[in-house]
């Protein structure tokens, strides 16, 4: 991390506990803040998680999709990760101002439906998975 960061100034802590992740949600997306970049850009694959953390890496995986169900993470790709705006940490406060005015509205976190929305998420993911082990049996 580079020098003097600050994180945005929003209650992530309260709103991040209130939406009930899964364990290794949060010890992943811990994880994903100690070792970010100043803007939230970080580099590290499910493996390297899952070693740092003591973790299985089907536990890891669970974590990071609830972690992008609620808009905490954005997957860029395979082993590169950006952390939420909100809760990424900055050099300047100004740096932190100019990335959160840039935000998608969806993803603010001082959002009254920010926690609605992630178990909103949670359900429709839950009933795909459902749909698509009803059409494997019938296919079957």
């Amino acid at each position: 991390m580079g020098r003097g960061l600050l994180f945005a100034t929003v209650n992530a802590e309260g709103v991040v506990a209130a939406l009930d992740l899964p364990g290794p949600a949060y010890r992943t997306l811990f994880a994903l803040r100690s070792r970010s970049e100043a803007g939230g850009r970080v580099e590290m694959g499910q493996k390297q998680i899952a070693v740092l953390l003591g973790l299985s890496r089907p536990s890891v995986t669970s974590g990071l999709r609830h972690l992008i169900l609620a808009r905490l993470v954005k997957k860029q790709h395979n082993g590169l990760y950006r952390i939420n705006p909100m809760l990424a940490a900055y050099e300047t406060p100004a740096d932190a101002r100019a990335a959160i005015d840039a935000m998608d509205p969806d993803d603010r976190m001082d959002d009254p439906d920010f926690v609605a929305r992630y178990h909103q998420a949670v359900q429709d993911y839950q009933e795909q998975l459902a749909l698509e082990r009803r059409k494997k049996i019938h296919v079957a």
